[in-house]
């Protein structure tokens, strides 16, 4: 069994409640209260486990919330290496607003890194031995921009696949470089990315094409929100509408997306046979409150709908 790894920089302790209604001055009162370990590669990684795949969390933090990351992180079962960093873990927070069904989410900047601390994070991963890494989130503070280009040139030359879920300069940088396996900007981010407006699925994937016929990336997934998503590879492209279902919360539903295809590849699958599990896994994501992510059940149960809706 291939075993991955995820690398998060910029983690985060999710909090997550409801309220009957979003005002400002007024103390506004919450219920259903969850707390869980959050950040891009560690949500990855938190529903690679619940589909059964053998993973390993490596993520900077620090102070007294840094402590509590790892709390929550070992609540959930997951293997971790932690980098210790001198700054606080950030903290984020998703409302759910009962009264519009809308929801709203306050996600800081997060923690100043200082070199030897980011490279901490990279030796250790430069030197993993795993089929696949993940890094997926944004760079925290003093994190030089090529980080993911670093990343994908220590990879070069080994038996280790990598996926990197970004944005902005990081994302390109890394791109830039080559070497990738898996990118999944959203929409906005890959048109920032191309530099200029993208109308449709096919448009999308024309651009998504040209990336991977550069030779730097061998799959360009591109999330469209309820519109579906977009994947391009050597075969071609395939476009594929949302599944309409009832949206309880948008978060983490992009690292469910990036989970589900890793899962996919894993199973043996092909390009599009993992693409059908990533929108599995984001369509299910969408299902449960807060920052639960997917579950197992809800992701086959995507999966077979998604099989009827070919």
């Amino acid at each position: 069994m291939h075993r991955v790894a995820t690398l998060t920089l910029n983690p985060a302790i999710d909090g997550a409640c409801e309220a009957e209604e979003v005002f400002p001055t007024h103390k506004i009162r919450t219920h259903n209260e969850r707390y869980d370990p959050g950040g891009g590669g560690i949500n990855v990684a938190r529903v690679l486990a619940r589909l059964g795949e053998v993973v390993e969390v490596v993520y900077c933090a620090g102070g007294a919330t840094g402590a509590l990351l790892d709390e929550l992180l070992d609540i959930h079962g997951l293997e971790r290496h932690r980098i210790a960093i001198r700054d606080h873990t950030r903290q984020s927070l998703a409302v759910f607003e009962r009264a519009t069904g809308k929801e709203y989410r306050f996600v800081p900047e997060g923690p100043l890194l200082g070199e030897a601390e980011w490279r901490a994070a990279f030796d250790h991963c430069a030197g993993l031995d795993h089929g696949w890494l993940v890094a997926s989130g944004s760079l925290p503070r003093g994190v030089p921009v090529d980080f993911y280009a670093r990343l994908a040139a220590a990879c070069a030359g080994r038996d280790m696949k990598l996926v990197v879920d970004s944005s902005g300069p990081a994302l390109r940088a890394a791109i830039e470089h080559g070497g990738l396996y898996l990118v999944k900007p959203s929409q906005g981010e890959f048109e920032a990315l191309v530099g200029r407006k993208l109308e449709g699925g096919e448009a999308v994937g024309a651009a998504a094409l040209e990336l991977v016929r550069s030779g730097k990336v061998a799959h360009v997934a591109v999330t469209l929100g309820h519109e579906g998503a977009v994947l391009a590879h050597e075969g071609g492209v395939i476009i594929r509408p949302a599944l309409q279902v009832p949206v309880m919360s948008a978060t983490g539903a992009g690292d469910s997306f990036v989970a589900g295809m890793v899962h996919g590849f894993l199973r043996g699958e092909g390009a599009a046979g993992a693409f059908r599990w990533g929108m599995a896994a984001g369509t299910a994501a969408v299902l449960s409150p807060g920052t639960d992510l997917c579950h197992p059940e809800a992701v086959k149960h995507m999966w077979a709908a998604l099989g009827e809706n070919v």
